[in-house]
């Protein structure tokens, strides 16, 4: 298994240049592989957000991000309101 998620890392794993596997992978999922990653991670913390008692700060760290503000930046880009505020949300069903 490969320990990074970096594109030159994933294209070594399957033998490829980082340019074919970025083209490939883009062409398979529909978005570069930096984008894929960056919305997965978010969507994970979105998850947890509301049933795990870490930090905000924490919960960054957990999901791959240096500081909470830049996970914070990231977050209000992807889901329209900063991780705190999204927090205390009611959730509609």
């Amino acid at each position: 298994m490969c320990a990074s998620w970096s594109a030159e890392a994933l294209a070594r794993e399957v033998s490829m240049s980082r340019s074919a596997f970025v083209q490939r992978f883009t062409s398979l999922i529909g978005m570069p592989p930096i984008r894929y990653l960056t919305l997965w991670r978010l969507q994970a913390a979105r998850s947890q957000l509301r049933e795990s008692q870490k930090t905000i700060g924490q919960l960054a760290y957990s999901v791959g991000y240096e500081s909470e503000e830049a996970f914070s930046r990231a977050f209000k880009r992807e889901f329209g309101l900063p991780p705190a505020r999204w927090r205390g949300q009611q959730v509609v069903l």
